[in-house]
């Protein structure tokens, strides 16, 4: 989910350039050319941290931040444990 506050024609914007900078991820990996690569999914991280996907949070709801974190180490692990009806690692 992008940041809501980004206007219309700004989150397009950034999607477009994500599209593109995936597209030269794919190309370079095609290719095998390693710095292509390297400088394109640098492109892709950048676009993302505008559009709000990466990088500090946006929301301010008060919740904890729970991104970057292992399921079993949040309160979401009962819950993921369930979907394989077996318990995780501990």
């Amino acid at each position: 989910m992008s940041n809501p506050a980004l206007s219309q024609a700004k989150r397009e914007a950034l999607v477009h350039d994500l599209m593109d900078a995936r597209r030269a991820v794919a190309r370079a990996k095609r290719e095998a050319d390693k710095q292509t690569e390297v400088a394109a999914r640098k492109a892709v991280d950048q676009a993302k941290q505008a559009l709000g996907e990466r990088g500090p949070v946006w929301w301010d709801d008060g919740a904890p931040d729970y991104n970057r974190h292992m399921v079993r180490n949040t309160p979401y692990r009962p819950w993921f444990d369930a979907l394989s009806g077996k318990p995780g690692p501990a």
